[in-house]
């Protein structure tokens, strides 16, 4: 119990400076630190079983942030910086300029800039199909919808709600977490995806869109935020009509590179891809190697961007997120859940609310779940319940509340290449969350058979 409570005041500390304006990687960073030396103190492992120890506590504490420089930096890192580094270079060649030009025309006559919002989640809700990671789709979706959304008068935290929200709900029936789900249910995988999970699913993603709509829309004006469609005779561009493609070719990348249509590709290989080819068009079109270079410094500069004001913080939020797991952080909120012998209903509750609380402490989704999920099989067989009534909830509150968590890796890569606050971002999706949420256990109580 002991470490639940150490766990809970270093979260509460970190909260409350970066609320008050610090640094979040810096207090994100110096809490993670403080949590893993008071691991060690204890005398706990402070490195995952995968990694080799030094030897020592002390130098553990610094390999694992090695360890996370060297992943986050080198895989996700990497993603993110190309990423941002290709929305660079999209902006200076002026295929968003030209983007916007065309999208402005038919919202002139919509004049709504919400349901264009609306109409960005539910296609990025579909994108969580082909991009299982939710930081790599959140990363995604900023560099191609993002800019199209505050262009045409949708505030940037908003944009960046729905760009951070779309993988709260699992869509996807080949997923590990729908897999491992399914194993607990003792179902097989086809009836629990298809005919159990889904329709929970998209009830629970039309109510989030709806919610969205309304809560977006009043954070705005309480904000005194104006937005307007931006006028198309202000942007002046060069660039060729058919350059409006270009913004999008990662997300038609990922969906043709998938393994079906073509060779299974990484989103890394596609984004250069997508960059050599928007650079020969550009040579084509001026036949001067100086002009594309130039612009091809701008993209690398976008990429170093990247690094200072988003891997970084990736990186402060991971030493954090292992802090909270080593010092017993997610085995304290086992116990607790297992502490409750009561009513089918009452378990699931409790389930839900300690997975939401875990993941919204760690920042990841998958860790609670699998901890979690362990539980299911024996509470089931226990109580008498169906293990589908308890696991479905559970599923879909690790996920709903890692978008809850400013030190996510999907919150924190989104807010930092928005440029806004980590808990404006959460702010933003907490209402459509709460909603799914409500709809998720709604849902699973009149759909899934109790016993």
């Amino acid at each position: 119990m002991i470490e639940l409570l150490i766990g809970v005041v270093v979260a509460i500390g970190v909260g409350r400076y970066i609320i008050k304006g610090y640094s979040a990687t810096g207090v994100l960073m110096v809490g993670g630190l403080m949590l893993l030396a008071i691991s060690a103190s204890m005398g706990k492992s402070v490195l995952p079983a995968s990694a080799t120890s030094t030897g020592w506590h002390a130098t553990d504490i610094v390999e694992y942030v090695k360890i996370l420089l060297m992943s986050r930096g080198g895989d996700l890192g990497m993603m993110i910086m190309m990423l941002c580094g290709f929305a660079a270079y999209m902006t200076h060649i002026g295929a968003n300029d030209v983007v916007v030009k065309l999208a402005s025309r038919p919202l002139q006559v919509i004049n709504s800039p919400y349901l264009l919002m609306i109409a960005a989640y539910f296609v990025a809700c579909l994108m969580s199909l082909a991009v299982s990671s939710a930081t790599g789709l959140g990363v995604l979706l900023m560099a191609t919808l993002f800019p199209l959304m505050v262009n045409v008068g949708i505030s940037r935290g908003a944009a960046a709600a729905i760009c951070a929200s779309p993988a709260a709900i699992i869509l996807s029936p080949t997923s590990g977490d729908v897999v491992l789900a399914a194993k607990a249910a003792e179902m097989p995988l086809v009836d629990f995806a298809f005919k159990t999970t889904l329709p929970i699913s998209i009830a629970a993603i039309i109510c989030m869109a709806i919610a969205h709509f309304f809560w977006q829309r009043y954070l705005d004006k309480k904000n005194n935020e104006q937005h307007h469609i931006v006028d198309v005779s202000e942007i002046t561009t060069h660039a060729p009509a058919f350059y409006a493609i270009l913004p999008f070719t990662p997300i038609l990348g990922v969906l043709v590179f998938d393994g079906k249509w073509g060779p299974e590709l990484h989103i890394i290989t596609i984004l250069v891809i997508c960059m050599l080819l928007a650079a020969v068009i550009e040579f084509i079109r001026s036949f001067n190697a100086k002009i594309v270079f130039t612009g091809l410094e701008v993209a690398y500069r976008g990429m170093a961007d990247a690094f200072a004001s988003v891997v970084m913080l990736l990186v402060a939020a991971g030493v954090f997120a292992q802090g909270l797991s080593t010092i017993g952080f997610i085995s304290g909120l086992i116990g607790l859940a297992q502490s409750f012998g009561t009513g089918g209903i009452i378990m699931m509750l409790v389930l839900v609310v300690i997975t939401m609380l875990a993941a919204m402490t760690t920042g990841s989704g998958n860790a609670p779940f699998y901890a979690f999920v362990e539980l299911i099989p024996k509470l089931a067989a226990q109580m008498g319940i169906n293990p589908a009534y308890l696991v479905i909830p559970m599923l879909q509150a690790s996920n709903l509340g890692r978008t809850l968590s400013p030190v996510s890796g999907v919150v924190v890569a989104v807010s930092g290449m928005a440029k806004i606050s980590p808990f404006d971002v959460v702010k933003r999706t907490s209402v459509p969350v709460i909603v799914g949420l409500i709809v998720v256990i709604v849902a699973t109580e009149l759909l899934v058979p109790v016993r």
